[in-house]
This record gives structure tokens, sequence and C-alpha cells, in this order.
């Protein structure tokens, strides 16, 4: 199921799992020793200090925690300033009576001290609400922080790959055209397939690219892609799929695999006069993808050959990067007069936008 947007646009964590919990119970203990320690130095029952320290600290902290579980679908539905200012008085008002019932459970045992007075409540009251107001201030001012970093840290790298990916431009496209031209008179019913095809290439290109795609969608995009081609090149465009193994519904980004065929044609299949045959395959393992493409080559330098197919190359791998940082990979060598490209990403079985 995917999340409430209304819940992502808040800056405040999920307060409803157990990771937020963890923490809320370590930085609460943390304050319980900051405070035990900072007691005079003839207090000599630091342990008993340090329980009963711990147990009211805890108390409140995960009082608070529960509140803001409650209340946060509520409070993610406001703007940030209501939401900071609603948030910061749930917690003081929870602690207000925490202490209030913390110090009537306590008070019958200070009176036979003799240090429960009118004078020793105010006191105990006002040191548990500053540190409360002090020590709630700065978490939720920490969340706030946190937050608009990760926003920059997201939107700076949906620019990046959304630059990244708007700067494909498939150099087929002048090739299309005049095939289209072409077959416009002789055969306009391919004619009319082959518009259909590059107007799904070019809408791929042009979609939002904080979306990830299916391996089914790129898939079908690169058969989309090959026939076009194969409007242009006939007999001399061969291409073997060997691909039943992957899991259809793994995500990655739009475009990855349509370069690497494109740099197939443009650098192996179009300068054969006889064509050649691009394999294209793939394995999952152990929550890996691995998709490879290879092609034949002609006889020529290899280097001239790989500084061509450099810019398509450094596109998908950046694009990889920025969605997977160093889980995914490209790789590419030439071995047996074929130039191989191997593609690995994560696996994760679930249907998510990204």
């Amino acid at each position: 199921m995917k999340p409430d947007p209304s819940q992502q646009s808040s800056f405040l964590p999920d307060f409803c799992g157990v990771r937020m919990v963890f923490v809320a119970v370590l930085i609460a203990e943390l304050l319980a020793i900051v405070i035990t320690l900072a007691l005079p130095a003839y207090v000599t029952d630091r342990v008993s200090d340090l329980a009963l320290n711990s147990l009211f600290i805890q108390w409140i902290a995960l009082s608070c925690v529960a509140m803001l579980c409650i209340t946060r679908r509520y409070l993610n539905a406001l703007p940030d300033y209501w939401t900071a200012t609603l948030s910061y008085l749930l917690v003081l008002a929870v602690s207000l009576i925490i202490t209030e019932i913390a110090w009537w459970l306590l008070f019958n045992i200070w009176t036979e001290r003799g240090i429960a007075t009118v004078q020793s409540h105010g006191l105990f009251l006002s040191r548990c609400m500053g540190i409360s107001a002090i020590v709630s201030a700065l978490a939720l001012r920490y969340f706030y922080i946190q937050h608009q970093w990760r926003r920059n840290i997201e939107s700076e790298a949906e620019s990046r790959i959304q630059a990244l990916q708007s700067r494909i431009r498939p150099h087929f496209l002048f090739n299309c055209m005049n095939t289209i031209a072409s077959l416009t008179r002789s055969r306009p019913t391919l004619a009319e397939e082959a518009i259909e095809d590059l107007a799904e290439v070019l809408r791929v290109s042009l979609k939002e690219a904080k979306r990830l795609a299916t391996l089914n969608e790129e898939l079908s995009l690169c058969r989309h892609y090959l026939r076009i081609e194969s409007h242009r090149l006939g007999d001399r465009l061969h291409t073997v799929w060997d691909i039943d193994r992957l899991p259809g519904n793994a995500q990655l980004p739009a475009l990855t695999l349509q370069p690497l065929i494109e740099n197939a044609i443009y650098h192996g299949i179009e300068p054969l006069q006889e064509g050649g045959t691009i394999h294209i395959s793939g394995e999952y393992h152990e929550n890996v993808l691995e998709i490879r493409i290879d092609n034949p080559l002609p006889q020529q330098s290899h280097v001239d050959h790989h500084e061509g197919n450099k810019f398509a190359q450094d596109n998908v791998q950046q694009r990889l990067s920025a969605c997977f940082g160093n889980e995914a990979r490209l790789h590419t060598h030439i071995a047996d007069g074929r130039y191989h490209a191997r593609i690995t990403i994560p696996y994760r079985d679930e249907d998510t936008d990204r």
C-alpha cells in the first residue's frame, strides 16, 4: 500500500515506527544520565536517583511519542507552522500532566522526608517543564531541519535525473523520419506503425523522471525502438531475447536499456554490411538483476567505438547512481569481436513510484 501523500509532506517522522520509539527511549535515557550526573557531589545514592529519573523521563518520552503517533494524521494535514506549534503544545501538555501525576504519587514519600512543600512543588514543576520545553523545542527543530535537508537532496536528485533524461536525444530520429516518409506512399500501414512507435519512444523520454519504470515497460519501449529500426535496416538487424527469468515488476530508470540498444545498432550493426545479431539476456539471483546486451563490432578501432558509446553509457551510469547509489552499475567490455554491456540493479519485490 502506498503511503498517504499528506503524511509524506510533514516534517514529523513516523512516531508509530519501532525505530522512532527506540530513538526516543535512547535519548530519554541519555537525558536521565546527564541529569543524574548533574546532581551535587554529596549525593551518594546515584543508582537510585538514576533509576527514578529514568522511570520518570521514559514515562514522559513514551507518552509524548504515543500522543504524536495518535495525532500524526491530523497534524500532517496542517501547514508546517501549525504542525510545529500544536506538536510543541501537545508535548508540553503531556509533560505537565505526567509531572503532576508523578508529584502526587510521590507526595506521601516526600512528606515523610519533609521535602514536600508548596515551594518544592512549584520548583519540581518548573524544573520538569523547563527541561521538557527545551528538549522538545530542540527535537522539533532537528526534525524540521532534517526534513528540509532531505527534501533538498531529493529535489536535487530529481532535477539531476530529469536533466540527464532530457538530454537523451536519439540520433535515430532523423533516420526514422526518412523511413516514415519513404513508407508513407508505398506502405502506409507500416508508416503509421512507425509513427506510433516513435511517439512511444519520445513520450518516455519526456515523462517525469521521478517515477521509475518497470522492467516490462522498459522492454516494451525497446521493442518499439527495434521495430522502428527494423523498417530501416531490414534483414540486417536480428535480435535474440533471453529474458524469461527476469521479474517484470523490477524497477529501473526509464530509458536505461534503449540507449544501450541504440548504441549496439549505431556502432555495431549499422556499419556492418551484412548486419548482425543483438543478444539481450538477463538473470536474477539474490535480489540482484543482471541484464546483458552484446553486439558484433566492425573491423575498426575498438577505441573509436568506445568513445562513440561514452555519452550514452555515462548518462545511463549517472542515472543508475542517482536512483540506486552504489547498488547499481554498468559494466562494459570487448570480447571475441563483440561489445558487451552489463547492468546490475537491486530488485525489491514491491510496486513503488519514486
